[in-house]
């Protein structure tokens, strides 16, 4: 009974995260519903590495304090209640075949060490817990690998129905596909580069179930050693009453290698709640209720294992700090961050690379970033003009951000908000370099005063002839280096203009032009 209540929650919470993810997509206006950054804001491990790594607190706490107040009282019941990854994990363990009990082992420490790690980091500036949050982990999986996958296949579909061109299957088919470009479907197919890294190491995380279920669950997951801490005087207890024989089938079932079978040395901090053993229990020996009984079995990690965590953690901030993109002056041109977005050492410090900013931009221009703004930088939103402009009239992605990396702005804020600047080549622009007439970038230049004037002027073509061009111009005042020009621009390979970071806003440094 109680395993099936367990299931139906699971499904419910899985079903609501798919569903706010849906509903995390543009449909035509510059506002957004109930996106599932909800489920960011739920997650204390994020808000708390966020803090330490910023050093101030901010705003929504409200969920996140839930998880963990729920958590001292009950358990673990977030991991084995709630999480959505933690579903899809029950989900891919159901395709390994049942064995008996491994050995206990200390491998399920890792997570713990991986916390310690992470707050360390945190603490002196570096935030890394984006990498490895499962809730992180997951959106940016589902947004930058799956989604897109997904969204293909589908359309790939009814474009060979349509080719079949059976007129009663044909309008069926029109009719399904405009119910998902409701509620499914994005405007547009979406491109992103590293699709095919994040979907294979997604898919790769799943397939530890094969090995053991919920592997990620007990030994990687940092958000579980976390609550597997606030859970160890939990007040809902476990209890095994004297007809209890030992068959071990307590332990075979438990997703989260909690050791049942031990009886009073079980491992509290690593029980999620699922309720198996008090179903599945032959002799009715499992049950569970509310008392002030101690924490089972010690957590011990070990003295040298605790330290070394805390020095990695410690030299991990200087290390990732010496590469040269780190230099006043020296980041990389390339690296265009969105509007709204902080300095960079305070972006970095609040960005958790969930991808949701690259999921909601519209034009498909916002990709995630390799080691253009070094590793410790991996996997944040970057603007690719060549891929996908900034659209002028849309905040979408301060909207959507749950630590405040990038903040919302408002339309009239974002018009003043310059993220970096155009420059023209002239070996390349059409009037400049091949006497030919071009004036696209200055047609879809979108500040009210164009940013992209023309200086008139006679030359002269290879034969003589004399004629009359108009050469475009950058004004850097004007210039808030939102990429349509070089989106737009009908020079193949690399564009006649295009746009670096020189001059963003949100930079004192990174400027072409003396105050």
């Amino acid at each position: 009974m109680l395993k099936n209540i367990r299931r139906l929650s699971q499904a419910l919470f899985l079903l609501l995260f798919l569903w706010l993810f849906l509903s995390t997509e543009s449909r035509g206006a510059n506002e957004l519903g109930y996106p599932v950054k909800l489920f960011l804001e739920a997650d204390p491990l994020l808000y708390i590495t966020t803090v330490l790594s910023t050093r101030r607190f901010y705003t929504p706490v409200l969920l996140a304090l839930a998880v963990v107040l729920a958590t001292v009282l009950l358990g673990r019941v977030f991991c084995g209640w709630i999480c959505p990854l933690g579903t899809l994990h029950n989900l891919a363990g159901c395709l390994k075949k049942e064995r008996g009990p491994g050995k206990p082992g200390h491998l399920y420490l890792g997570k713990y060490l991986l916390l310690i790690f992470l707050l360390v980091s945190s603490a002196f500036g570096l935030q890394l817990t984006g990498l490895a949050d499962p809730l992180s982990l997951l959106i940016r999986s589902l947004s930058l690998a799956l989604y897109p996958l997904v969204h293909s296949a589908v359309v790939s579909v009814f474009d060979t129905v349509y080719t079949w061109d059976l007129p009663v299957l044909t309008k069926c088919s029109e009719f399904l596909y405009a119910l998902l470009k409701k509620g499914f479907l994005s405007f547009q197919q979406p491109h992103f580069q590293q699709a095919l890294f994040l979907g294979l190491l997604f898919f790769g995380i799943l397939a530890l179930n094969l090995r053991e279920k919920r592997f990620w669950c007990r030994y990687l997951c940092p958000l579980g050693a976390l609550l597997g801490l606030c859970s160890r005087y939990a007040l809902l207890n476990r209890s095994v009453s004297e007809v209890c024989n030992g068959c071990g089938v307590c332990a075979k079932i438990c997703p989260g290698g909690a050791a049942p079978d031990s009886k009073e040395k079980w491992r509290k901090s690593e029980c999620l709640l699922c309720m198996n053993c008090d179903d599945l229990c032959p002799r009715n020996a499992v049950s569970f209720g509310f008392s002030r009984k101690g924490s089972g079995a010690a957590l011990d990690l070990g003295k040298r294992r605790v330290i070394g965590a805390i020095a990695a953690g410690t030299v991990a901030v200087p290390l990732l700090n010496t590469t040269p993109l780190k230099k006043a002056g020296a980041a990389d041109p390339r690296l265009i961050r969105p509007p709204g977005s902080l300095e960079e050492a305070d972006f970095l410090k609040k960005c958790i690379k969930c991808g949701q900013c690259m999921k909601v931009c519209i034009t498909n221009g916002l990709q995630p970033t390799l080691l253009e703004a070094g590793l410790d930088g991996i996997w944040s939103p970057m603007l690719v003009p060549r891929i996908g402009y900034c659209e002028f009239r849309c905040t979408l992605c301060g909207q959507v951000c749950p630590t405040g990396a990038i903040r919302n702005l408002t339309l009239e804020e974002k018009a003043t908000v310059r993220i970096g600047t155009a420059m023209i080549d002239k070996g390349r622009c059409l009037p400049f370099a091949h006497a030919t007439p071009c004036i696209v970038c200055q047609e879809v230049c979108p500040t009210p005063e164009k940013a992209i004037w023309f200086e008139t002027v006679p030359v002269k073509n290879r034969t003589g002839r004399l004629l009359t061009l108009r050469q475009p111009h950058v004004d850097l005042e004007l210039c808030v280096g939102c990429g349509i020009c070089e989106a737009k621009c009908p020079v193949l390979g690399r564009p006649a203009i295009s746009v670096t970071s020189i001059g963003e806003s949100r930079s004192r440094d990174n400027q072409l032009l003396l105050p």
